[in-house]
């Protein structure tokens, strides 16, 4: 699935826009048409006549699947993501800087935070990523999904949608990119914890990731104190997969938990 996350990517983003399905008429008389070049190259004969009838290609050309279904896909594992390409911006390339996160709700950190990491990786397409699956709590549901991805829709910015609750398993997802976190984040990333217990396997795992991404850390409050990437004992053989973003670039005290409960959610 990593090896052909690009072309999945474009896959998705190309399906999601698709109105309406193949004429079956065109599709059948494709399968008859003519193509003497070839047809004399190999010696055969310059018509194909299918198999197929009309009703075959109908059934096999129909058959797409609504947003409803897709996410109940990837709820139970069918597939892997789904992008909303609610961007219109398409000029930086293929590369992703990824911030991951609930988004309930999303707000104006999580916009700032994103947008001061583009502009220092200098190169590559900004998205969000919201995973469907959450290692602690329960998955969310398709209603709880398509309710966070609208927040994204009405400020026109990208959203993938992945069942992937732990950092690893998105970086083999997405291999290439740059992800972006908060402090408190990178603390459960380099916690043997969410490795099976294993510090070598927590070192391999990253190290691996380390051959073709990084990681941008900002600052964030961790048990009532705002903490940045300097305050944590990061492994020495991983310090340079990690790039701090300074508090001058950016600093965001409020989370999307108090503003729940400032709403009183």
């Amino acid at each position: 699935m990593a090896a052909n996350e690009t072309s999945m990517f474009e896959w998705n983003k190309h399906r999601n826009q698709r109105k309406t399905p193949t004429d079956p008429t065109s599709m059948e008389n494709n399968l008859k048409t003519p193509r003497p070049p070839f047809a004399n190259a190999c010696k055969v004969s310059s018509t194909f006549d299918s198999e197929f009838t009309e009703s075959d290609v109908a059934d096999e050309c129909e058959r797409l699947f609504d947003e409803d279904q897709e996410l109940e896909q990837l709820i139970n594992g069918q597939i892997c993501f789904k992008v909303y390409p609610f961007s219109s911006d398409k000029t930086n390339g293929n590369r992703k800087i990824i911030l991951s996160g609930s988004f309930n709700p999303l707000h104006d950190g999580h916009l700032k935070l994103l947008e001061v990491a583009t502009s220092i990786c200098g190169d590559g397409y900004p998205c969000f990523e919201l995973s469907a699956i959450n290692a602690d709590k329960p998955p969310l549901s398709i209603p709880q999904i398509k309710e966070r991805v609208m927040q994204f829709d009405k400020i026109g910015k990208t959203v993938i949608v992945s069942n992937k609750p732990y950092f690893y398993k998105k970086a083999e997802l997405f291999p290439g990119s740059a992800f972006v976190i908060g402090a408190d984040t990178a603390v459960r990333l380099i916690n043997p914890k969410y490795y099976d217990g294993s510090y070598n396997r927590m070192i391999e795992t990253l190290s691996g990731y380390k051959r073709t991404g990084c990681i941008f850390v900002a600052g964030r409050n961790v048990d009532g104190s705002f903490k940045v990437l300097e305050d944590f004992d990061v492994p020495e053989v991983l310090r340079d997969m990690f790039v701090p973003i300074s508090t001058e670039m950016f600093r965001m005290d409020k989370s999307s938990t108090e503003i729940r409960k400032s709403r009183g959610v």
